[in-house]
């Protein structure tokens, strides 16, 4: 009776999910998200109609309709999130105080080309206020609140053409539908990155830097001005994308990782590929046409999971973390020989393990040949669980016949890695922010998000700042200006 009732607890378990239990959404597998239907309306199922025939016979009333009046005519449309177009919009009412003015007038004459002066025939035709954040000294620390007036002059020439100043303009990548690089911007450099280590390092939303905004600096942004800020800030850094790529190629090991990442209810996957210097993230499908484009060519290790898409690469390694945690899971199973095909591959791998540390300390060892009994034995039991009923057993053996050679090619390299750890390590802040934020809502902000972890991993892995060079990449790419080389 304890046993039939354990297996109906069990049972039940598995059915349960965000629908019926107090189960987060977030607790789905990757690819059960997205629509969920609605348990009410499903079809009886013919277990349903046994249990319904084994229940006491009870006459139900008549069903309760609701009224015609209230029943909905045709669902409504789906409305995407935010303001939506034609409505009206609300203009800025918060009027500082301006520390500097800054002057900008044309620089050559647009009928003749002559250069200008500017003097008394400079009239001021427009201008914008920015907000930008000053850091201080070595001396004095601390940030500062810096507000600027921008004048556009008009100027006459002697050839009686009339010129005016406009706002620089910079190149955006095609990709980025809806992205503008430019100097008319309320919100400056500084103030800027600001913004953008709230969002990505401190993993803040919108409406709460805002808050923080209002708060502590007394400035009131809207959230649609704080998301262009962002967008803009990654348009800024896109074309340091190539030069990730080229450093990623170069590298002697690359560890390579990825998790589920939901873009607007799709299914798509948040790819890493770190090296010592280097980390570059992808938001794209879980198939082969990323790794083909990105790492055609590639001539370094490549430390992964068991994921297939990685198998066409010959100098691969494999990570001894996700096997170990499946041997353990079988040596706690309730089959006895799913327990000892377990504990088997659990001891060898510990064994091996520890003979890999001790050959990075002592003199070269020779460990396929010293070990090559163990690896006998352990490959006889694997071509043996391969045919097993048992599940986990079976798909253990398979997963150790198909990636044989990469796993135990760190036995003829005792000094590459054994865990696929750097990798891991570098996707846990990410995913941090997907629970929180849910992922993206366009391909336009996966691409963001993709260029500005990239930047900002990269810069602190070369032990730099990736704020200062934030803010340079802005200043220059509003002004139409080439991208500085990342910080080496």
């Amino acid at each position: 009776m304890r046993l039939l009732a354990d297996l109906k607890e069990v049972r039940e378990r598995l059915h349960q999910g965000p629908t019926n239990s107090s189960r987060p959404p977030s607790s789905r597998a990757p690819w059960e998200r997205g629509e969920v239907p609605d348990p009410t309306n499903a079809p009886e199922t013919p277990q349903d109609e046994a249990e319904s025939a084994e229940a006491p016979l009870i006459k139900a009333g008549p069903a309760k309709t609701r009224p015609a009046e209230l029943q909905p005519s045709e669902a409504k449309p789906a409305r995407k999130a935010g303001k939506q177009p034609g409505a009206p919009g609300v203009g800025r009412t918060q009027v500082l105080e301006a520390r500097e003015v800054i002057p900008h007038d044309p620089g050559v004459c647009a009928g003749c080309g002559r250069p200008l002066m500017a003097g008394t025939d400079a009239v001021a035709y427009t201008g914008f206020q920015a907000l930008d954040l000053r850091w201080g000294a070595p001396v004095e620390p601390g940030l500062r609140l810096w507000v600027m007036d921008h004048r556009y002059y008009e100027v006459l020439c002697d050839c009686g053409q009339r010129t005016r100043a406009v706002a620089s303009r910079g190149a955006v990548d095609p990709l980025l539908a809806g992205v503008e690089l430019s100097a008319w911007r309320l919100v400056g450099p500084g103030l800027a990155v600001l913004i953008v280590a709230l969002a990505l390092r401190f993993r803040l939303s919108r409406a709460r830097i805002q808050e923080f905004l209002r708060e502590w600096l007394g400035v009131e942004l809207s959230i649609g001005t704080i998301h262009q800020t962002i967008h803009e800030a990654g348009a800024a850094v896109a074309p340091a994308e190539d030069e990730l790529v080229e450093a990623v190629l170069a590298s002697h090991l690359l560890h390579a990782g990825e998790t589920s990442w939901p873009e607007r209810g799709q299914g798509l996957w948040l790819w890493v590929f770190t090296a010592a210097a280097v980390t570059l993230y992808y938001v794209a499908g879980r198939g082969k046409e990323l790794l083909d484009n990105l790492l055609a060519g590639y001539t370094g290790w490549l430390m992964t999971d068991g994921w297939i898409a990685y198998r066409g690469f010959p100098r691969r390694l494999r990570c001894w973390a996700h096997l170990i945690r499946k041997a353990r899971g079988l040596t706690e199973s309730y089959h006895r020989e799913a327990r000892a095909f377990g504990r088997q591959v659990l001891d060898t791998l510990k064994a091996l393990m520890a003979a890999v540390y001790a050959a990075r300390e002592g003199p070269p060892v020779d460990l396929p040949a010293r070990h090559a009994g163990a690896l006998a034995k352990l490959r006889a039991a694997c071509e043996q669980a391969q045919h097993h009923d048992h599940a986990k057993t079976h798909a253990l053996a398979v997963e150790l016949l198909n990636d044989w050679d990469a796993i135990f090619q760190v036995l003829h390299h005792p000094e590459l890695p054994l865990t696929n750890n750097a990798a891991e390590r570098a996707l846990r802040h990410w995913v941090i922010l997907r629970k929180l934020s849910y992922g993206t809502r366009t391909a336009t902000g996966s691409r963001i998000l993709a260029l500005l972890a990239s930047v900002i991993d990269t810069c602190r892995k070369r032990g730099h700042s990736p704020w200062s060079y934030l803010q340079t990449a802005i200043v220059d790419r509003r002004a139409d200006r080439s991208l500085a080389p990342l910080p080496q």
